[in-house]
């Protein structure tokens, strides 16, 4: 039975729409691209190229082992998303067992990721669009250190400023638009794949330059930050969205897997012509330039030089069509999570309200002046991936802790989707989320840290500005876990292999994370909130959530 209040929401236009809640106008087809469209970004044009520098054509393994611990954190989210639909999901899922302190840590990563990933998307457009001669002849875009000139800047502020323009108009155009280029930058990828298989494949190009895995294993753990994880992660973000769909406990899950899915096979495909591609003279010494020294468009040279130069023109379009929609598709994403936050208080509040057609204004606006301010320290693609991608598995490595936890707390909830052998995969996935942590280096991870005590301050003085009525129970307690888990990784990191010091030695580092990551997951079940607090918790957040049609939503009962 439904305890609690009983919460219908209109999914026909915004005119039955309650006040200051977020328009549903989108349907499955809309969510399977927002996610795919954020999978299938920059990452396509330079990921391939990247992870070959570094592990050789076993780069193909660094794509299978980061596609299925992905699919492992994507199953987790699919039945999260699926059983409590609410905008900014990756925040709330979190807060449900762990109380406002957890939750708006995985939320401060969340956002934290996701509002960098659009400025990310419009330089790897740049530097693309900056190497076809036309433009070099006529605007200098980019220094000879690869950094935004003033006009590089300005185009820029033009690209963020159409992405947020869209995203105003309303989420459903804002689907809509990016369902017609999603259908642009799946096709394209594919065609180039054909194209180079047929023109120019060399098999022998699989064992040259020191064989097959010229790197070792090292290697291949290597490729997964440095743009393979970046690559294939996007997938929640139909759970982001979850608040704005028709039918969210039927869709959010089918979207979410059926993104992984293709996603997976594309990045995969690439890579394998790409390497055949190559021009088996550039690998004799080695892999460190198989397209040429400075090469921004990779592919493109690869078509030009297998007699395709139609096929260039149209990957020098799609540089800049696929990172734009990526952009767009964050854009949106980031002013989500900080509606979300801004509804929890835990941001300023004026963050959650939303105009007349539903959609969050002051959110949007603050994800258009930090992605404009973000192109001033990170003035290059590569400068932001390996943390980007630390701060992504932060955020994805609190879902399946949060699930564990909600089986056990909130076991009458409907599931539409439910993670088979749920104690097995759950912590597995976690300790995949703990693993790419430590791949994306040292460096990485103390910045995150570094970041979290920034996104902390603020959420004491938004907390502090509040009436004592208003604030509610911090439940620090059942956050106490994340202190050590975060300075754990700060250790092994400064030790281990991946921009440490190398005093952990090979396959024991791996191990060492594992373990530590167990640790930590049954410590953190131990510490959540008991199941009345978390329904309670729950409940709070009834009015963010529906199912299908008129259905109603609350908590569920003992």
């Amino acid at each position: 039975m439904t305890i609690g209040p009983t919460i219908t929401t209109s999914v026909r236009g915004s005119s039955n729409r309650p006040n200051g809640h977020l328009s549903r106008d989108v349907g499955f087809w809309g969510l399977m691209f927002v996610s795919l469209g954020s999978i299938i970004g920059s990452g396509w044009l330079l990921g391939a190229l990247t992870a070959a520098t570094l592990a050789g054509p076993a780069s193909l393994i660094s794509w299978v082992l980061a596609a299925f611990m992905l699919a492992l954190l994507a199953l987790v989210h699919a039945e999260l998303g699926a059983a409590y639909p609410a905008a900014g999901g990756t925040a709330r899922f979190p807060r449900f067992v762990f109380g406002p302190l957890a939750g708006f840590t995985a939320g401060w990563m969340a956002w934290l990721q996701a509002v960098t990933i659009a400025p990310i998307e419009v330089e790897a457009t740049l530097s693309y669009v900056d190497h076809i001669s036309w433009v070099k002849s006529h605007v200098a875009i980019l220094r000879v250190d690869g950094t935004l000139t003033l006009s590089g800047l300005l185009i820029a502020a033009l690209f963020m400023l159409a992405f947020t323009v869209i995203n105003l108009v309303g989420v459903k155009a804002m689907a809509e638009t990016n369902g017609v280029t999603v259908v642009w930058k799946t096709a394209v990828p594919l065609l180039t794949v054909v194209v180079l298989v047929l023109l120019a494949f060399h098999p022998s190009n699989f064992t040259a330059g020191g064989g097959f895995m010229p790197f070792g294993m090292h290697g291949v753990f290597a490729a997964l930050p440095a743009g393979v994880v970046f690559a294939l992660q996007g997938f929640e973000q139909a759970i982001q969205m979850a608040g704005e769909a028709r039918h969210p406990q039927r869709d959010v899950s089918r979207a979410v897997i059926a993104s992984m899915a293709v996603g997976t096979i594309v990045y995969l495909l690439l890579e394998v012509a790409f390497i055949g591609a190559l021009d088996p003279g550039n690998l004799v010494h080695g892999w460190a330039n198989p397209v040429g020294k400075g090469d921004f468009g990779p592919y493109a040279t690869l078509a030009v030089a297998a007699g395709a130069g139609w096929l260039a023109v149209m990957l020098y379009i799609d540089a800049v069509v696929s990172p734009a929609g990526t952009g767009l598709v964050y854009v949106a994403t980031s002013s989500r999570l900080s509606y979300a936050l801004g509804r929890e208080k835990e941001l300023p509040p004026s963050l959650a309200s939303v105009n007349v057609r539903g959609v969050p204004v002051h959110s949007i606006l603050l994800a258009f002046v930090v992605g404009l301010i973000a192109f001033l320290p990170f003035p290059s693609w590569q400068s932001l991936v390996g943390l980007v991608t630390s701060a992504t598995a932060l955020m994805y490595a609190f879902a399946p802790v949060s699930l564990y936890a909600l089986r056990q707390r909130d076991p009458d909830r409907p599931r539409p989707y439910r993670l088979p052998a749920y104690r097995i995969l759950a912590p597995a996935a976690f300790i995949s989320a703990n693993l790419i942590m430590y791949w994306s280096s040292f460096e990485a991870i103390w910045k995150l840290c570094l970041a979290l005590v920034l996104g902390l301050v603020i959420f004491s003085v938004t907390r502090m500005r509040l009436p004592a009525a208003e604030r509610g129970p911090l439940d620090a307690r059942s956050a106490l876990w994340i202190v050590p888990w975060l300075l754990g990784h700060i250790a092994i990191g400064y030790f281990g292999r991946y921009g440490g010091t190398n005093a952990i030695p090979n396959w024991w580092d791996l191990l060492l994370v594992a373990v530590f990551a167990m640790v930590i997951y049954e410590a953190a079940e131990k510490l959540a909130l008991d199941g009345e607090q978390v329904r309670e918790l729950i409940t709070a957040e009834a009015d963010d959530m529906s199912t299908d049609g008129q259905a109603p939503v609350g908590a569920a009962g003992n």
